[in-house]
């Protein structure tokens, strides 16, 4: 197709808070440098900004020198990148900075811990928004002037967000279309040999899916997660997905080589595995949070899969910093 406009570069600023996780960081900017490549020429124009006077640092230890936002005038794009400590970073003088851009007409996009920046400043109030999984719920009612959804993006007006690093990579090829056009946004895409997910309302998955999923298993891996602290028979599971049990089993074994129940259990025990080593929640309430009625059934369970007592993973766990 022949392109009847050129559309203008896009002058983006890069919002990188401490603590931003490396991976989260690349799909900000990566994007942008595969679709000047691609395109053989200049869509983008970025620079990074820092949150005040001090130099930020990385996850990985790679360090950014010093670029106050508030010396940003204008920018057409603020992607802003964060990941932990994000209550301390958000700082009056930051939300005035933020809050300045969104007047102006700046589309403000968050990835990882992003969101969480912006709706500190107020800049997601009445806007549908995401986050990471892991503090979506904490998201929601910290800030109810917000409509908090699970998804992987969520584009509401000139406002976007996305849980971590994969999801990011989603929201900036959806901006890229949005902007330059489908044919340049698969050509970005097939440099990164990335599959996009189907929609950018897909939810997130706490424990990714395993390959093998067809959309039946993979649904139902989706219903599987939302209800780990109150497991659902596979009987009420099938009739959800228009489904006979029966043939869900069949589904599981074709695909994954397992049954729905075993599935079910392993996606269970991941997440209690995760909040053994990742949260400070007593067992009890470990056991609980994953659909165990005692923390007696929770370690006989745990252990046949991990080869050890809940007990003994949590204190080989490093502290955490």
């Amino acid at each position: 197709m022949v392109e009847t406009s050129v559309p203008e570069t896009v002058q983006a600023t890069v919002l990188v808070l401490d603590g931003s996780n490396t991976l989260s960081f690349a799909a900000a900017v990566d994007p942008m440098r595969a679709a000047n490549r691609q395109a053989g020429r200049p869509l983008f124009n970025w620079r990074f900004a820092t949150p005040g006077d001090n130099d930020i640092t990385l996850t990985s230890g790679l360090r950014l020198p010093a670029a106050p936002l508030r010396r940003t005038a204008h920018c057409d794009l603020l992607l802003i990148v964060a990941g932990f400590d994000l209550e301390r970073q958000s700082t009056p003088q930051l939300g005035a900075s933020l809050t300045r851009l969104a007047r102006q007409g700046s589309t403000i996009a968050g990835i990882d811990g992003g969101p969480w920046i912006m709706a500190h400043a107020g800049v997601l109030d009445g806007h549908r928004a995401t986050t990471h999984w892991e503090d979506l719920d904490r998201f929601a009612a910290r800030f109810p002037q917000l409509t908090a959804q699970n998804a992987r993006f969520v584009v509401s007006g000139n406002r976007l967000t996305s849980g971590g690093a994969v999801p990011g990579i989603d929201m900036m090829l959806h901006l890229i279309e949005q902007r330059f056009g489908p044919a340049l946004t698969k050509r970005v895409a097939g440099s990164f040999i990335y599959d996009r997910a189907p929609t950018a309302d897909s939810p997130q998955h706490r424990l990714g899916p395993r390959s093998g999923h067809n959309a039946l298993t993979s649904r139902a891996h989706g219903l599987m997660e939302q209800a780990l602290d109150d497991p659902q028979p596979i009987a009420a599971l099938a009739r959800q997905l228009g489904l006979s049990a029966r043939a869900l089993q069949l589904q599981f074994r074709a695909r994954l080589g397992t049954t729905p129940q075993a599935y079910y259990l392993s996606l269970r025990l991941a997440e209690a595995d995760r909040l053994i080593h990742q949260s400070d929640l007593p067992l009890l309430d470990v056991a609980l949070s994953t659909g165990f009625n005692t923390q007696s059934s929770f370690a006989r369970a745990y252990r046949r899969s991990f080869g050890r007592p809940p007990r003994q993973s949590r204190q080989n766990t490093p502290p955490r910093g």
